[in-house]
Parts: structure tokens; C-alpha cells; sequence
């Protein structure tokens, strides 16, 4: 096939490539972007295209091979990893940003309940919730680390108990 026909061919199945990419991303400005990610792709490698062939197949195997790449690609960029055996990083708060009145009237409920627990389970929470690891927790309260992982489950048992029917007063 000549670079010619080659061409012309695949802007010939432009309306098919759209089609396709819109049922890939159910988004017009994506699917355009794809388009355009694919004809970029078939003409870089039309080298790579066996003569008497199915050029539709091959551009749409492009397309949907270019389409995966780009989502786990995004899929990798919104995913968090966190090293820390404890998922330490997890846990923190990331923007507390504005305070409304319903928050801070939230805030102190739940600071109520906390304070409302016995010593035992109170301090590991407490700690745990200040950003101390299992680890440091143990050391600092002379406890097994199990011991305190057991006890900071149990307080968030208890908590969701405790403030269970707060979501639905709100």
C-alpha cells in the first residue's frame, strides 16, 4: 500500500475512529484526543502495518491499546502510595481548609465522645489520631503493639456506636 492510499484510507475512517473512541470514553473532548492520539500513533508506525491486512483492526487495536495506557497511567497518578507500615501517611488530614459552623459543632461532638472514654482507650486513640505510630504509642505507654492496635480498634467501635445516629440528626 502505497503512503497515498495509506493516508487516504485512514481519513476515511475518521467517523468510525470517533464512534469508537466515544464508546471508549463516553467524553467528546476525550474521544477527540484520542482520535488525534491514534492517527498520530498509525502514521509514526505505518511501517509496522502489514500490506493486505485489515487497516481498521489495526488502527482500532491502536486506539483501544493507546486508550488503556492512558487510563492506568491516570490510575497511577491518583493512587497514593504510602511506605510506611503503619499507612501513617494515610491517616493524616490532608486540607482542613475552612471551618464551617455544622463542622466545628461536629468536631466538638465527636472531641465529647472521645473524652467520655475510659483512660485504656482514650490515650492510644488519642495519640494515634495526633499522628503517633503503633510503634511509638507502644513504647511511650509501655504496651504490646498489639495491644494497642486492639485497643484503637475497639475505641473506633465504640465511637461509631456512640455517634451513629449523628449523621442522620445533621
Amino acid at each position: 500500500m502505497t503512503t497515498f492510499d495509506f493516508n487516504r484510507n485512514l481519513i476515511e475512517m475518521r467517523s468510525n475512529m470517533h464512534r469508537f473512541a466515544m464508546s471508549l470514553t463516553y467524553d467528546h473532548d476525550a474521544a477527540l484526543d484520542l482520535v488525534q492520539d491514534t492517527y498520530l500513533k498509525a502514521l509514526t508506525y505505518k511501517d509496522k502495518f502489514v500490506d493486505y491486512t485489515n487497516l481498521k483492526a489495526w488502527v482500532f487495536t491502536i486506539m483501544k491499546n493507546t486508550f488503556i495506557n492512558n487510563y492506568r497511567r491516570s490510575q497511577k497518578e491518583n493512587t497514593l502510595m504510602d511506605p510506611t507500615n503503619d499507612l501513617y501517611y494515610l491517616n493524616q488530614p490532608h486540607d482542613k481548609g475552612f471551618i464551617s459552623p455544622e463542622s466545628s459543632y461536629s468536631e466538638a461532638e465527636i472531641s465529647k465522645a472521645i473524652d467520655s472514654l475510659e483512660d485504656e482507650f482514650r490515650i492510644p486513640f488519642k495519640m494515634h489520631i495526633e499522628g503517633y505510630k503503633y510503634k511509638e504509642i507502644s513504647e511511650k505507654l509501655d504496651l504490646k503493639i498489639g495491644t494497642v492496635k486492639s485497643r484503637i480498634f475497639f475505641t473506633r467501635q465504640k465511637l461509631m456506636l456512640t455517634l451513629k445516629d449523628y449523621g442522620e440528626n445533621r
